[in-house]
Protein backbone atom coordinates (compact mmCIF):
# COMPACT_ATOMS: atom_id res chain seq x y z
CA UNK A 1 0.00 0.00 0.00
CA UNK A 2 1.12 3.54 -0.59
CA UNK A 3 2.87 5.53 2.12
CA UNK A 4 -0.11 7.89 2.45
CA UNK A 5 -2.21 5.15 4.12
CA UNK A 6 -2.56 4.96 7.90
CA UNK A 7 -0.12 2.50 9.48
CA UNK A 8 -2.84 0.26 11.06
CA UNK A 9 -4.42 -0.13 7.61
CA UNK A 10 -1.05 -1.08 6.12
CA UNK A 11 -0.45 -3.64 8.90
CA UNK A 12 -3.95 -5.10 8.47
CA UNK A 13 -3.39 -5.42 4.71
CA UNK A 14 -0.07 -7.19 5.30
CA UNK A 15 -1.77 -9.70 7.60
CA UNK A 16 -4.45 -10.47 5.02
CA UNK A 17 -1.77 -10.80 2.32
CA UNK A 18 -0.11 -13.58 4.33
CA UNK A 19 -3.20 -15.78 3.96
CA UNK A 20 -2.97 -18.47 1.23
CA UNK A 21 -4.51 -17.44 -2.07
CA UNK A 22 -4.82 -13.77 -1.07
CA UNK A 23 -2.96 -11.37 -3.34
CA UNK A 24 -2.06 -7.77 -2.57
CA UNK A 25 -5.16 -6.25 -4.22
CA UNK A 26 -7.54 -8.64 -2.44
CA UNK A 27 -5.74 -7.97 0.86
CA UNK A 28 -6.29 -4.23 0.38
CA UNK A 29 -10.00 -4.76 -0.39
CA UNK A 30 -10.42 -6.90 2.73
CA UNK A 31 -8.62 -4.34 4.89
CA UNK A 32 -10.80 -1.48 3.59
CA UNK A 33 -13.91 -3.62 4.12
CA UNK A 34 -12.99 -4.29 7.75
CA UNK A 35 -12.43 -0.57 8.34
CA UNK A 36 -15.85 0.22 6.85
CA UNK A 37 -17.65 -2.18 9.21
CA UNK A 38 -19.15 -1.23 12.56
CA UNK A 39 -17.27 -1.90 15.79
CA UNK A 40 -19.78 -4.65 16.59
CA UNK A 41 -19.21 -6.44 13.27
CA UNK A 42 -15.43 -6.24 13.64
CA UNK A 43 -15.70 -7.50 17.22
CA UNK A 44 -17.81 -10.48 16.07
CA UNK A 45 -15.26 -11.26 13.34
CA UNK A 46 -12.41 -11.04 15.85
CA UNK A 47 -14.28 -13.28 18.33
CA UNK A 48 -14.92 -15.85 15.58
CA UNK A 49 -11.20 -15.97 14.73
CA UNK A 50 -10.18 -16.38 18.37
CA UNK A 51 -12.89 -18.99 19.07
CA UNK A 52 -11.84 -21.06 16.05
CA UNK A 53 -8.21 -20.95 17.16
CA UNK A 54 -8.99 -21.80 20.81
CA UNK A 55 -11.76 -24.37 20.40
CA UNK A 56 -10.81 -26.38 17.30
CA UNK A 57 -8.58 -29.37 17.95
CA UNK A 58 -7.75 -32.77 16.47
CA UNK A 59 -10.30 -35.56 16.77
CA UNK A 60 -8.96 -38.18 19.20
CA UNK A 61 -9.64 -40.89 16.63
CA UNK A 62 -9.11 -39.64 13.06
CA UNK A 63 -7.13 -36.42 13.72
CA UNK A 64 -9.59 -34.31 11.68
CA UNK A 65 -10.52 -30.88 13.01
CA UNK A 66 -13.36 -30.76 15.53
CA UNK A 67 -14.55 -28.83 18.57
CA UNK A 68 -15.28 -32.04 20.51
CA UNK A 69 -13.25 -35.08 21.51
CA UNK A 70 -14.54 -37.03 18.49
CA UNK A 71 -15.65 -35.57 15.17
CA UNK A 72 -19.21 -36.24 13.85
CA UNK A 73 -17.90 -38.73 11.25
CA UNK A 74 -16.15 -40.89 13.85
CA UNK A 75 -19.23 -40.74 16.10
CA UNK A 76 -21.56 -41.82 13.29
CA UNK A 77 -22.38 -45.51 13.82
CA UNK A 78 -23.91 -45.73 10.33
CA UNK A 79 -20.46 -45.26 8.74
CA UNK A 80 -18.28 -48.23 7.80
CA UNK A 81 -15.52 -48.05 10.42
CA UNK A 82 -13.68 -51.00 8.86
CA UNK A 83 -12.63 -48.82 5.89
CA UNK A 84 -10.28 -45.89 6.54
CA UNK A 85 -9.45 -43.33 3.88
CA UNK A 86 -6.06 -41.76 4.64
CA UNK A 87 -5.76 -38.13 3.49
CA UNK A 88 -3.20 -35.35 3.74
CA UNK A 89 -5.35 -32.67 5.36
CA UNK A 90 -8.82 -31.72 6.64
CA UNK A 91 -9.72 -30.06 3.31
CA UNK A 92 -9.45 -33.49 1.64
CA UNK A 93 -12.10 -34.87 4.01
CA UNK A 94 -14.41 -32.04 2.95
CA UNK A 95 -13.75 -32.84 -0.73
CA UNK A 96 -14.66 -36.52 -0.27
CA UNK A 97 -17.74 -35.70 1.79
CA UNK A 98 -19.04 -33.47 -1.01
CA UNK A 99 -19.31 -36.54 -3.27
CA UNK A 100 -21.87 -38.17 -0.92
CA UNK A 101 -20.50 -41.52 -2.14
CA UNK A 102 -17.97 -42.58 0.49
CA UNK A 103 -19.40 -44.19 3.63
CA UNK A 104 -16.19 -45.15 5.44
CA UNK A 105 -14.17 -43.06 7.90
CA UNK A 106 -10.98 -41.04 7.55
CA UNK A 107 -7.53 -40.53 8.98
CA UNK A 108 -5.87 -37.14 8.52
CA UNK A 109 -2.05 -37.12 8.34
CA UNK A 110 -1.65 -33.31 8.51
CA UNK A 111 1.06 -33.30 5.87
CA UNK A 112 3.13 -35.52 3.61
CA UNK A 113 6.62 -36.96 3.94
CA UNK A 114 9.02 -34.48 2.34
CA UNK A 115 12.65 -34.70 3.50
CA UNK A 116 13.59 -31.69 1.34
CA UNK A 117 11.13 -29.59 3.34
CA UNK A 118 12.20 -31.18 6.62
CA UNK A 119 8.96 -33.18 7.05
CA UNK A 120 9.71 -36.69 8.30
CA UNK A 121 7.27 -39.57 9.07
CA UNK A 122 7.38 -38.94 12.83
CA UNK A 123 5.96 -35.45 12.26
CA UNK A 124 2.78 -36.82 10.69
CA UNK A 125 -0.15 -38.61 12.36
CA UNK A 126 1.09 -42.04 11.28
CA UNK A 127 1.63 -43.42 14.81
CA UNK A 128 -1.99 -42.53 15.59
CA UNK A 129 -3.14 -44.44 12.49
CA UNK A 130 -1.20 -47.57 13.50
CA UNK A 131 -2.52 -47.39 17.07
CA UNK A 132 -6.06 -46.99 15.75
CA UNK A 133 -5.73 -50.03 13.47
CA UNK A 134 -4.60 -52.19 16.39
CA UNK A 135 -7.70 -51.20 18.41
CA UNK A 136 -10.31 -51.47 15.63
CA UNK A 137 -11.40 -54.15 13.16
CA UNK A 138 -10.00 -52.52 10.00
CA UNK A 139 -10.24 -54.38 6.68
CA UNK A 140 -9.16 -51.75 4.15
CA UNK A 141 -6.96 -48.67 4.11
CA UNK A 142 -7.47 -46.36 1.12
CA UNK A 143 -4.41 -44.23 0.47
CA UNK A 144 -5.88 -40.97 -0.86
CA UNK A 145 -2.80 -38.77 -0.90
CA UNK A 146 -2.21 -36.56 -3.95
CA UNK A 147 -0.41 -38.09 -6.99
CA UNK A 148 2.81 -36.18 -6.31
CA UNK A 149 6.29 -37.37 -5.36
CA UNK A 150 5.51 -36.61 -1.70
CA UNK A 151 2.04 -38.16 -1.89
CA UNK A 152 3.34 -41.35 -3.48
CA UNK A 153 6.25 -41.60 -1.03
CA UNK A 154 3.88 -41.20 1.93
CA UNK A 155 1.45 -43.80 0.53
CA UNK A 156 4.26 -46.32 -0.07
CA UNK A 157 5.76 -45.72 3.38
CA UNK A 158 2.45 -46.32 5.15
CA UNK A 159 1.68 -49.34 2.93
CA UNK A 160 5.03 -50.89 3.95
CA UNK A 161 4.13 -50.44 7.64
CA UNK A 162 0.72 -52.06 7.11
CA UNK A 163 1.96 -55.04 5.08
CA UNK A 164 2.57 -57.32 8.12
CA UNK A 165 -0.92 -56.54 9.46
CA UNK A 166 -2.83 -58.41 6.72
CA UNK A 167 -4.91 -55.35 5.83
CA UNK A 168 -5.90 -54.57 2.25
CA UNK A 169 -4.19 -51.33 1.19
CA UNK A 170 -5.54 -49.62 -1.93
CA UNK A 171 -4.58 -46.43 -3.75
CA UNK A 172 -6.94 -44.01 -5.47
CA UNK A 173 -7.06 -44.45 -9.23
CA UNK A 174 -5.67 -41.48 -11.15
CA UNK A 175 -6.13 -40.61 -14.78
CA UNK A 176 -8.34 -38.60 -17.10
CA UNK A 177 -10.99 -36.40 -15.52
CA UNK A 178 -14.64 -36.89 -16.49
CA UNK A 179 -15.21 -34.85 -19.64
CA UNK A 180 -11.47 -34.56 -20.29
CA UNK A 181 -10.07 -34.38 -23.84
CA UNK A 182 -7.19 -36.71 -24.70
CA UNK A 183 -5.18 -34.24 -26.76
CA UNK A 184 -4.93 -31.85 -23.79
CA UNK A 185 -3.83 -34.49 -21.27
CA UNK A 186 -0.18 -34.64 -20.25
CA UNK A 187 1.88 -37.82 -20.55
CA UNK A 188 1.71 -38.76 -16.86
CA UNK A 189 -2.08 -38.38 -16.77
CA UNK A 190 -2.45 -40.55 -19.90
CA UNK A 191 -0.10 -43.16 -18.45
CA UNK A 192 -2.09 -43.27 -15.20
CA UNK A 193 -5.33 -43.52 -17.17
CA UNK A 194 -3.94 -46.54 -19.06
CA UNK A 195 -2.51 -48.11 -15.92
CA UNK A 196 -5.78 -47.77 -14.00
CA UNK A 197 -8.09 -48.87 -16.82
CA UNK A 198 -11.15 -50.96 -15.91
CA UNK A 199 -12.91 -53.86 -17.61
CA UNK A 200 -16.04 -53.05 -19.61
Amino acid sequence: MADHNALPLVVLTEHFARLPGIGRKTAERLAYHIISQSDEEVSEFSDALLAAKREIRHCSCCQNLTDREFCPICEDERRDHSTICVVEGPKDVTAFERTNEYNGVYHVLHGLISPLDGVMPNQLKIRELLARIQKQDVREIIMATNPTVEGDATAMYIASLLKPMNITVTRLAFGLPVGGILEYADEVTLYKALENRNKM
